[in-house]
């Protein structure tokens, strides 16, 4: 993928280039950014894309270099030390894990943003799972779709409409590669799909030690309208969905058995990948099982993990659809329609829709939701499928998501932390004790690397406003909303995720009388960023965003409620080490979990939430706020005047007058005290590490003791 020969006394760039490790060790990234800085930023922290740009005099410059030979050697003696590592937590508590792999199965996964394959936060969470399984030594390989248009890259245009922009994944200039067989042709597979037999090719990303395949069905042999079926991701139309599912379900199995790979442990993130269990079954009959036997035997070694509280949004098919796809497939299980339809229904009625859901419910013995609240939700909602059974018995657990330390937290509060709870607390973060050190951070320390990540997320948001504006696609009153105007000695609060109705991203703007007073107090000014993506078939929801922005543009806000368009993971992490307050308030039950106020909380910025998803597990009392009460009103209208009154006065009374106390040297000694807190309280609870160990102990082990009895 190197244009350019790389000089043999630093020939292994490549090599680290095209490991993910890279992107969560902060000594990595300084080997290119050392190798070239400008270039560095302008391809988006892309490694395999600035070897590809850099010029031969730099490489022979970097490998004369004895400053920048000494990181680089260092780098790379710990990266061979991680990779070469046979004293990992998951070989040495889990040696039977070893025995085969578990496979991991997601629709999107979010690794860095070079590799944009994501869409939110199923993506996001699959991804830190993908990081910390390298790093806790777990065996771990991950299935995906390869996305070569990804999501989509948002514009807004002056009256507030989001514009999709789709632009194609350039391979030679990303960190994945094409997986060849030993005889050096491409891996393929074969996928019948209604009555065309489908290829499908595999690429390779290697995470630490983790390996993720993504398929891919873009081959000359496939006919032109099958090719594009993995280009993009959560398209609407249901028949390029059930498409996708079965891509990704029935090959992804069959492109891991022609890779030689035999896991012992299968987990289905959400049930857009469920199809993968009935082709389990089906190879279980093709070796001479009968069906409920074969059943019995993958339900053992299955993992589901479902992430949706609400009934609407779990993915459904049409019967006319199943049939369509599925009439031969259901032939080779050996059972008839009815019993096949009633793998995805809740009872003996196969005029219902298949359900994804109840699929997986249904295959899989091991079964969790992502949060305290979600799991009561979730076996509520699933309780029709074992109605004899209390709802609290109901075999559905929880694992409350976390996110991966590592690459979410900022650099220069790693280098603090460092200095207070250790050279090493990176490699222990999730022990509780350890956090107990943070109380001897100096409060004007940890304010000073406060202000420094508000001042970088500022510049970063102006950068970006600069640069449209030099594009010649924006106005001057656009420059402005995408937050020119922002002031880094202001209270800022940050409103980011996902553009829909149920997280009501205009709720603070309930009273917009009162909420100018908040903004444009001459000594307590605040100000507020909103960032993230409508999808693009949800219409509703991009009226929403036009709603929000078109409000930003009030010029009675000052210039203090800004839209950031683009909102990615690169930028992602800015917002989450920059801002003072992460602002989350959805319609109560209808967040799983969530993880971004997880990453602001470990970065310093203090969540203010309704309780809901992980924040009603979270939330003391004293390392954030809690808005309105967990009593949900029967009426919509009243409940959202309910909650914006306690949004309201929480930032009149508690928030704002707390961020703004300070002592003659302008340090907000109660502000701090409550940061501490927050970080002490949450980071290591609600880390990928401690979900991770859970999923292994609870979820992993017993599957595979269920193997050995078996066996």
């Amino acid at each position: 993928m190197v244009m350019l020969k790389i000089p043999k006394r630093i020939g292994r760039l490549d090599e680290l280039a095209n490991n993910l490790w890279w992107s969560w060790h902060e000594e990595a990234r300084n080997v290119f950014r050392m190798l070239d800085y400008p270039l560095w930023r302008i391809n988006g922290h892309n490694p395999v894309k600035q070897l590809c740009d850099v010029s031969e005099k730099t490489l022979q410059a970097a490998a004369n270099d004895q400053s920048f030979l000494t990181c680089y050697d260092s780098v790379m003696s710990l990266f061979d030390a991680y990779l070469a590592s046979s004293n990992t937590w998951g070989i040495i508590n889990f040696p039977e894990l070893s025995n085969g792999p578990i496979a991991y199965f997601s629709m999107e996964y979010a690794i860095q943003n070079s590799l944009p394959i994501y869409a939110g936060g199923l993506g996001i969470l699959a991804g830190d799972i993908c990081k910390e399984a390298s790093d806790l030594g777990l065996p771990l390989v991950a299935v995906g779709f390869i996305y070569p248009q990804g999501y989509f890259h948002q514009n807004i245009s002056e009256d507030g409409w989001q514009q999709e922009i789709y632009q194609q994944l350039i391979f030679e200039e990303s960190p994945i590669e094409r997986v060849f067989s030993t005889e050096g042709n491409p891996v393929i597979t074969k996928v019948q799909l209604g009555n065309d037999l489908l290829s499908i090719g595999v690429w390779k990303v290697q995470v630490g030690r983790t390996k993720l395949y993504l398929l891919d069905t873009n081959l000359e042999e496939n006919p032109a309208h099958y090719r594009q079926l993995s280009s993009r991701l959560y398209v609407a139309d249901r028949e390029v969905r059930i498409q996708q599912e079965i891509i990704l379900g029935i090959g992804g199995v069959r492109i891991l058995r022609t890779l030689g790979i035999t896991p012992s442990i299968w987990h289905s993130n959400e049930g857009h990948t469920a199809f993968m269990m009935l082709e389990r079954i089906r190879e279980e009959i093709a070796n001479g099982k009968l069906f409920e036997e074969a059943k019995k035997n993958i339900q053992r070694t299955t993992v589901f993990t479902t992430h949706t509280p609400i009934l609407a949004g779990h993915d459904i098919f049409p019967t006319s659809l199943m049939d369509q796809y599925f009439k031969e497939y259901q032939n080779s299980l050996c059972i008839d329609r009815k019993t096949f339809l009633q793998l995805g229904q809740q009872d003996k009625n196969t005029s219902q829709p298949f359900n994804m859901t109840i699929l997986a419910i249904k295959l899989a013995d091991k079964r969790c939701a992502v949060s305290q609240l979600h799991g009561e939700i979730t076996r509520k909602m699933w309780r029709g499928l074992w109605p004899d059974t209390p709802e609290n018995q109901v075999p559905i657990s929880h694992i409350t998501n976390g996110i991966h330390v590592p690459t979410w937290i900022a650099p220069e509060l790693l280098h603090l932390l460092n200095k207070y709870l250790g050279e090493d607390w990176i490699k222990e973060h999730d022990n509780i004790a350890l956090w107990d050190n943070i109380q001897n951070i100096p409060d004007n320390e940890l304010w000073e690397t406060r202000q420094l990540l508000k001042r970088k997320l500022v510049a970063m948001i102006l950068d970006r406003a600069q640069k449209r504006w030099i594009s010649g696609e924006v106005t001057a009153h656009q420059v402005l909303v995408m937050g020119a105007l922002l002031d880094p000695a202001v209270l800022t609060i940050a409103f980011t995720r996902r553009f829909t109705e149920y997280k009501r991203p205009s709720l603070i703007f309930t009273d917009i009388a009162r909420l100018k007073r908040i903004i444009n107090n001459q000594w307590r000014p605040v100000q507020i960023i909103f960032a993230g993506k409508s999808h693009p078939a949800d219409f509703p929801s991009k009226y929403l965003l036009q709603h929000v922005y078109a409000l930003a543009k009030d010029r009675d806000f000052q210039g203090r409620i800004a839209f950031i368009e683009d909102y990615d993971m690169h930028m992602s992490r800015y917002l989450v080490h920059g801002t003072d307050l992460w602002l989350n308030n959805p319609h109560r039950l209808r967040e799983a979990c969530g993880t971004s106020g997880m990453k602001a909380a470990l970065n310093g910025s203090l969540h203010l939430s309704i309780c809901d998803g992980w924040w009603c597990e979270g939330y003391n009392g004293s390392n954030g706020w809690t808005i309105g009460n967990s009593v949900n009103l029967a009426n919509s209208d009243e409940q959202d005047k309910a909650d914006a009154e306690s949004l309201y006065h929480l930032l009149e009374e508690e928030i704002i007058p707390l961020y703004y106390t300070r002592d003659r040297n302008g340090v907000p000694h109660g502000w701090i005290r409550m940061i501490k807190e927050a970080m002490r309280t949450i980071t290591p609870i609600f880390s990928a590490r401690r979900m991770l160990k859970e999923y292994a102990e609870n979820m992993y082990i017993p599957a595979s003791q269920s193997l050995k009895k078996k066996v």
